[in-house]
């Protein structure tokens, strides 16, 4: 990775919701997706058999340890985009993750705290799945919601069947993930060409707040945009209301993508996104609602030495770390871990090391810990392998040790 240029903070009081922007250098999913759409077009796969309120949310630790990274699956080639979540506070896990060529998502069940892991279902669970899938999601219902009880398990992946189109569906779990029933369609696209002009739809992220459930993805059905983020909400989990616009860059061909949100403050949320204007530079928002993301200005990413992260980020927020917790982003270019301990502060980012691999969309799960606001915290991280790399599926667990710049 090159650095971006440095740029010098201006010291002095900080509204969480201000701004910065700028670029930074990486690779992304479009790439990826062109390599893909080409190996495949025209392939007819085989049949398999019948795997975070914003992700997963802390869980007890349960005496948990830092581990890892063990192999949860190591399926072949084309592996990437692991999502996992936390079976309420218990000691078993879920895990996901999108290959090309697989029918459909394989569901993957640990018991022991993500220590080892065994092959459980597969979404959708029927016996005649085909097509392609990508971007797998994984959400456990924090409470009873439209019908069904809290701990029902949600799953949103993208169907792109024989590359014709794309369609981000909706289903549901209510046996711990063994099987699942669709529930509805959230979003349909065009083919899936990741170049401007087209109109595909990518990327879906879940989310429960209030008395909506929210689901955010990146689309390209605008002609305003090349891409833009956008996100719509259900009360029922069958039908869902209009698009609602979350970031559409300063120009047409910038092509912001791929969100993640998390909650940093009763009133306050961070929303990470890719800027795909060349370099695929992390940017994030701030704003007081989960559904106001739009007005919201961009803040481009830089630790402390001015150092920019790229392409596919994920955020999570723990509560350790001290009186404001810690947000924690992840990017495909980088091992280490950047974090905030000051409500996302453009000044104050800094690395943190990680024993678990960097990987293309790595997400990040963090533990809640006894005496939160001194202790500096465990988090439980998915990988797979790089950009464009192939490699197994791998998770553990790191402590979020270091401090932040004062």
């Amino acid at each position: 990775m090159n650095e971006a240029p440095r740029h010098p903070h201006e010291p002095g009081h900080h509204d969480p919701l201000g701004s910065a922007s700028d670029d930074a250098i990486a690779r992304s999913r479009r790439a990826f997706l062109r390599t893909g759409a080409v190996a495949l077009a025209g392939l007819t796969l085989g049949v398999a058999e019948p795997a975070l309120a914003t992700p997963g949310g802390p869980g007890k630790p349960h005496g948990a340890t830092p581990f890892g990274p063990v192999v949860v699956a190591d399926p072949g080639s084309g592996a990437a985009y692991a999502r996992a979540v936390r079976l309420g506070n218990s000691r078993s896990w879920l895990a996901t993750f999108q290959q090309f060529g697989a029918p459909g998502f394989a569901i993957h069940r640990s018991d022991d705290d993500g220590r080892t892991w065994y092959p459980l279902s597969n979404v959708p669970s029927t016996g005649d799945t085909s097509g392609v899938w990508l971007q797998p999601f994984l959400y456990e219902l924090p409470r009873a919601f439209a019908g069904f009880p809290k701990g029902t398990l949600l799953f949103a992946g993208n169907a792109l069947g024989n590359f014709t189109s794309t369609t981000i569906q909706l289903y549901a779990s209510r046996d711990r993930g063994v099987t699942w029933t669709f529930l509805s369609t959230v979003a349909e696209g065009g083919a899936p060409i990741p170049e401007n002009g087209n109109t595909p739809v990518w990327e879906p992220f879940l989310l429960l707040h209030k008395d909506r459930l929210i689901c955010y993805y990146s689309d390209q059905r605008d002609p305003r945009y090349g891409q833009k983020l956008a996100h719509q909400s259900s009360r029922n989990l069958r039908t869902w209301g209009p698009v609602v616009d979350d970031a559409v860059g300063t120009d047409y061909d910038q092509r912001p993508g791929m969100t993640t949100v998390a909650r940093i403050h009763e009133r306050l949320w961070i929303l990470t996104h890719e800027a795909g204007d060349n370099f695929y530079a992390v940017h994030y928002k701030l704003a007081r609602d989960p559904e106001s993301f739009g007005p919201a200005r961009d803040i481009v990413l830089r630790d402390q030495d001015g150092y920019v992260p790229s392409a596919a980020p994920t955020v999570s927020w723990s509560d350790s770390g001290g009186p404001n917790g810690t947000i924690v982003v992840t990017a495909n270019g980088d091992q280490d871990l950047f974090v905030n301990r000051h409500l996302g502060d453009p000044g104050r980012w800094t690395r943190v090391p990680s024993a678990i691999p960097s990987g293309y969309s790595r997400q990040t799960i963090p533990l809640a810990c006894p005496d939160s606001r001194r202790q500096p915290g465990l988090l439980f991280i998915i990988t797979g392998p790089d950009y464009a790399e192939n490699g197994p599926i791998q998770a553990g667990v790191v402590p979020l040790t270091g401090r932040s710049p004062r």
